[in-house]
C-alpha cells in the first residue's frame, strides 16, 4: 500500500486508494487527441522555428548593391559583344564597297 501511495503521489499512476477494499482504483484516461492540445503544441513549434528563420534571414549581411554589380559585369560583355559586331559589320560594308570579297 505505501509503494502505491507514493506513485500516486510522485504522479506515475493517476489513481486512488480504496482502503475499504484493499485495492488501487485507477482514474479514467482522457483521450489527449480530442482535444485541441497536440495543435496547439505543434502551432507552437511550428511558429518558434519560422521566427527563428526569419530572424536568422534579417541578420544576414549582404555586400551592399551586390545585386548592381552582376547586372554591371553582363552589361560591360554584352556592349564588348555589340562593339566587336558592329566593328565586322562595318569592315563588312567597307569591304563590299571596295569591290573586294
Amino acid at each position: 500500500e505505501f509503494l502505491a501511495a507514493k506513485a500516486i503521489k510522485d504522479g506515475v499512476v493517476e489513481a486512488k486508494l480504496d482502503h475499504g477494499r484493499s485495492a488501487l482504483v485507477s482514474n479514467d484516461t482522457v483521450d489527449v487527441y480530442s482535444t485541441q492540445q497536440p495543435q496547439q503544441a505543434l502551432h507552437t513549434r511550428i511558429k518558434f522555428c519560422l521566427d527563428v528563420h526569419n530572424e536568422a534571414v534579417k541578420a544576414m549581411i549582404y555586400p551592399p548593391n551586390a545585386h548592381r554589380a552582376n547586372k554591371d559585369i553582363e552589361n560591360v560583355v554584352d556592349e564588348e559583344v555589340d562593339e566587336e559586331e558592329i566593328a565586322a559589320a562595318v569592315a563588312d560594308e567597307e569591304g563590299g564597297d571596295d569591290g573586294t570579297v
